[in-house]
């Protein structure tokens, strides 16, 4: 049978519009083929008001009235609370190992003893834990590093932390082990951008060792800079090792 070159034109054209309809249908169905396992899209990045960031407690607080204080401390004008005991150990004189004389020293320790604890050792105005064993109500909330180091109710998050105090050029690497000088509550100035409150040591708002004193080769009343350190970023020195044992890195 003859097939005239009209009837074959139309042949071809319906073979074209066949092809097209059958790749228009691939091309629908091709979104479901392209991720089979359900891949989920990239993650988009969201960038945040900086005001909005959750305090990190890594900024410098500077000029910041500094006085010394050391372990066994007895009661005074300036320091009504004997140093016996700290906030968060009942024992610290006999854990420490005796008492931290301020002025008869060997190097950074005490002349008569070698410490049992890192003589390295600040005192800041907030204690996370309240009588009653129960941590403040908002001690989770500002305290940056408070889940990660949650150990329990009523136990300190604070204890141990390292603190770096920069004076004159030099900076000095000590842990967080009592609460002071007059305050228990300061969180807006431990943790935020608060000034220390009054008080009557000019406002002081950290305590430091006997040892961290003559590192930085200061005078108790002096102004200094602190912050709060992570303990990958504490270099070696006096406070990791001084005869008595090794911080524990928190």
């Amino acid at each position: 049978m003859l097939v005239t070159a009209a009837a074959q034109a139309r042949l071809v054209d319906r073979v074209e519009q066949m092809h097209e309809r059958f790749l228009d249908d691939r091309r629908a169905a091709m979104p479901a083929l392209s991720d089979p396992f359900g891949v989920p899209k990239a993650a988009r990045i969201v960038l945040e008001d900086p005001k909005e960031r959750f305090r990190d407690g890594s900024h410098w607080h500077r000029n910041v009235t500094a006085t010394v204080f050391w372990v066994g401390e007895q009661p005074s004008q300036n320091n009504p609370t004997p140093n016996t005991a700290s906030a968060w150990d009942v024992n610290w004189q006999a854990n420490f190992g005796g008492y931290d004389h301020p002025e008869r020293r060997r190097g950074y320790l005490p002349a008569d003893f070698t410490p049992a604890l890192n003589p390295f050792y600040i005192a800041l105005p907030y204690n996370d834990v309240v009588a009653g064993g129960h941590h403040r109500p908002e001690a989770s909330e500002v305290i940056p590093w408070f889940w990660e180091d949650y150990r329990g109710e009523g136990i300190s998050v604070c204890k141990g932390r390292w603190v770096a105090v920069h004076f004159n050029g030099r900076v000095c690497f000590a842990q967080w082990e009592d609460v002071g000088p007059f305050q228990v509550d300061h969180w807006q100035y431990v943790f935020g951008g608060e000034t220390p409150r009054p008080n009557r040591n000019s406002a002081a708002g950290i305590d430091l060792s006997p040892a961290v004193r003559d590192y930085l080769g200061l005078r108790s009343g002096e102004s200094v800079e602190w912050r709060f350190a992570d303990a990958r970023e504490v270099p070696a020195g006096p406070w990791f090792n001084w005869g008595g044992g090794a911080a524990l890195p928190r």
